[in-house]
């Protein structure tokens, strides 16, 4: 594998962090020179790879695959469904007839029953699954025999087969943490905190791949990552948007990128005396210059963005529902509410001064980007905020899916959504995305949709940044991958070019 050049100061930084946190090596035997084996690294490690725990929630997994799943184009295909999922006159419940001689990675035939208890597992409160939310129009699952499976829902819910990309694990594993799917690989060994191997599925229903084993090397700290890849350890990584143009630059590597949903977020918590204030929040929305801090915390890679509804969904979208960058607003919005700046500057009221920490993980180099350019900017305004590893009164967050508004903004905004961690609540924004979800008529949902994203614009909980575009480093003699809109959950496990690993070839 030919060595790459690495900036100076990231390479300083990159030696001094591994010897700090003891990195695991892989084995070089079997790497990417025998054609036949890809090693990776992520940045995160699943707590677990139960597809009822959560894992892979919009599909994309090497190791799993649903009744249906998305293709590049972001529609559905039937997968271990015969044909996709098909409704009653009602709308009240779909039928999905399953293919026949399917087996799990041990071995056990695929049946209706699998199919039934993961469902069931997943409505079960007793299971906690993180999925629950998600399946509220859900009542129950029926085998009707052996190989066709009926949803029963409580309403309509003409997008219902937008759920079935959830990952099909045999009935007798539910429980497991790393239970057997029908994907092209399976798990040949975790060495937890350390790396992931997969092997072939001998029981794979479909066309083996070329690649035969992938490693996953879990390495949390960006600048170690980038390091490593110039060793020669790995074969792929994503990169920080602000080291792309650098990594293009490399010698035996294609730098590739890719659109998302993928949002970066600022929360402003509801029990913080400065962020909890609505003056607040709406100024903080206005004051932020979304394009420069793109261009400079993000070396140009994303589009700006002031609500978690993506592009890629564009007939949901208001395109009126932004926030213009307009300093001299929301510094009158600041003086109304009684913030007055201070001789050094800084607002208060009511002997609150205007200052808090804005969190980011530690080792996260494109978080901390945004946070410091976040905290910078804020300046200009009267607020003393700091960047800090770790965790911070407000966060950067991260969240998104390209597939289906619903999953978009639903459990980000509505009151207890699973992913409101602001305490946020708002009556028209909450009767608006309710409209949406039960909505039959596709151009009446779009209109809620849209009124969702009006009545947030006056009652905001974040500081949405923008849409990131993940970049990614790939050895230039592997071929196969193909572009496709992300999600927010991405990476060698999931989502990201190696989406599609089953089909890649050796150039």
């Amino acid at each position: 594998m030919r060595r790459l050049l690495l900036p100076a100061s990231l390479l300083t930084a990159a030696v001094v962090l591994a010897a700090c946190t003891g990195e695991p090596t892989p084995s070089r035997a079997g790497t990417v020179d025998d054609n036949t084996t890809i090693t990776l690294a992520d940045a995160t490690e699943p707590a677990s790879l139960n597809p009822v725990q959560g894992f892979a929630p919009e599909g994309g997994s090497r190791m799993y695959d649903g009744l249906v799943g998305y293709q590049a184009d972001r529609t559905l295909r039937p997968v271990l469904a015969t044909d996709l999922p098909q409704p009653s006159p009602d709308g009240k419940s779909w039928t999905v007839k399953l293919h026949e001689r399917v087996r799990f990675a041990d071995g056990s035939p695929l049946t209706a029953a699998d199919v039934v208890a993961e469902y069931n597992a997943v409505l079960d409160p007793a299971v906690k699954s993180p999925l629950r939310p998600d399946f509220d129009m859900l009542d129950g699952v029926t085998a009707v025999d052996e190989l066709t499976v009926r949803f029963d829902l409580s309403y309509p819910f003409p997008s219902f087969p937008t759920r079935l990309v959830l990952g099909v694990i045999p009935h007798t594993a539910l429980t497991a943490a790393q239970p057997p799917g029908t994907g092209a690989y399976s798990v040949a060994g975790w060495d937890k905190g350390k790396q992931l191997v997969l092997g072939l599925n001998k029981y794979y229903y479909g066309v083996p791949p070329k690649v035969v084993k992938v490693t996953v090397v879990f390495v949390p700290d960006d600048a170690t990552r980038i390091q490593r890849l110039q060793n020669g350890d790995f074969d792929g990584i994503e990169v920080p948007p602000s080291e792309a143009v650098a990594v293009a630059k490399f010698d035996g590597v294609k730098v590739i990128t890719e659109d998302t949903a993928d949002y970066r977020a600022v929360t402003l918590p509801a029990d913080n005396p400065v962020t909890s204030d609505h003056s607040v929040r709406l100024a903080l929305n206005f004051a932020i210059d979304r394009k420069d801090l793109i261009g400079n915390a993000l070396g140009g890679k994303g589009t700006p963005a002031s609500t978690p509804m993506p592009d890629s969904l564009p007939e949901f979208v208001d395109p009126q529902a932004v926030y213009r960058f307009d300093r001299g607003a929301a510094g009158r919005i600041l003086d109304q509410a009684g913030w007055v700046a201070g001789a050094d500057g800084i607002r208060a009221k009511g002997g609150v001064r205007a200052a808090f920490t804005v969190g980011y993980p530690a080792g996260d180099l494109e978080r901390r980007a945004i946070a410091q350019a976040f905290a910078t900017q804020l300046r200009a305004v009267g607020f003393d905020v700091t960047a800090v590893a770790g965790a911070g009164v407000a966060q950067i967050v991260a969240g998104g899916n390209p597939f289906d508004p619903d999953l978009a903004v639903r459990q980000v905004l509505r009151t207890g959504g699973t992913a409101n961690t602001t305490g946020y609540s708002d009556a028209a924004v909450d009767t608006a995305l309710d409209t949406a979800h039960k909505a039959t008529d596709p151009a009446a949902r779009a209109t809620a949709f849209r009124a969702a994203q009006r009545a947030y614009l006056g009652e905001p909980s974040l500081v949405t940044l923008a849409f990131v575009t993940h970049t990614y480093a790939v050895h230039d003699n592997w071929a196969g991958s193909v572009a496709i809109t992300e999600p927010a959950v991405h990476g060698p496990l999931t989502w990201g070019p190696w989406w599609n690993l089953e089909t890649w070839t050796i150039r």
